[in-house]
């Protein structure tokens, strides 16, 4: 695993001006870089690097962003959080896990150098000029789960599993 040890948290992000402020009590559960086309589209960049996490490990300090619903491929679209005011994308929420799971962009981190990628997901649509690094794992498309998070992590998600499944009963998804 590539991200910071438990000594490095908690992290503390924001948006550019400031108002939206979280702080990562933890390490993620495992970091994507996305290289789909709806990514590159809705970061405006040639990917997305996304820490994934327990919401309830990224508690708010400052300010609350604006949760705007977009389109995603997968068709069941993902909720931004936005700042008010700057309008700088601190995390997201996907269909999968709804409210539970935010996707915080690493950007936004005050210290985002301390967490680089864990795989490189959907390369399959990467641009052609950007050089994946030797050493961390690259896939086409998206990728087994199992074969690819750390143990605590897997563990972390089991708890986390009956939160999701009431959630998407809830909802009507399952």
């Amino acid at each position: 695993m590539t991200h910071p040890d438990t000594a490095s948290f908690p992290l503390e992000g924001g948006c550019a001006c400031r108002h939206v402020r979280y702080r990562m009590l933890t390490a993620p559960l495992f970091v994507h870089c996305c290289h789909c086309r709806w990514c590159q589209r809705e970061s405006g960049a040639s990917y997305a690097l996304n820490a994934m996490i327990e919401t309830d490990r990224v508690p708010s300090l400052a300010g609350l962003p604006d949760l705007v619903d977009t389109p995603s491929a997968s068709g069941f679209g993902q909720t931004i959080a936005r700042c008010p005011h700057c309008r700088v994308a601190v995390w997201s929420h996907y269909s999968g896990a709804g409210p539970l799971v935010a996707f915080v962009r690493v950007g936004t981190l005050d210290a985002p150098d301390l967490m680089p990628p864990d795989i490189h997901i959907y390369t399959q649509s990467k641009q052609p000029w950007v050089v994946l690094p030797p050493g961390t794992p690259a896939v086409p498309e998206y990728y087994e789960r199992d074969t690819h998070w750390p143990p605590d992590s897997l563990a972390r998600r089991q708890v986390l599993l009956p939160r999701i499944t009431a959630y998407r009963e809830a909802l009507g998804l399952d």
